[in-house]
């Protein structure tokens, strides 16, 4: 399944705002997901927006990023100018809501 959009776009914006390469901006966001309990192909902007605010500034600083304040920032000004398009359902939340298994 792909990545949700809001994951793709911070990734993208990490990388252009820090020295990291593609991989390292993916493992960090993903990182801080996970230490969320989120997941990259079904965050929301929203759920994205509390990352950036909550834990990306210690991810950053674990990982020796000296601007971290400044780029937090930049991600969550970028964040609430976009528009994302609704994430589609997965069959199993569309099945929960019907009231299958």
């Amino acid at each position: 399944m792909a990545n949700s959009p809001a994951f793709s776009w911070i990734c993208e914006e990490l990388e252009r705002l820090s020295d990291f390469d593609r991989l390292e901006a993916r493992g960090t966001v993903r990182i801080a997901l996970k230490a969320s309990g989120l997941e990259a192909r079904g965050v929301t902007p929203d759920q994205m927006r509390v990352v950036i605010e909550k834990l990306m500034p210690s991810e950053l600083s674990a990982r020796g990023i000296k601007n971290r304040d400044s780029i937090c920032s930049r991600l969550l000004i970028g964040l609430g100018a976009l528009d994302f398009a609704p994430i589609a359902d997965s069959p199993d939340e569309i099945f929960r809501r019907l009231g299958g298994p």
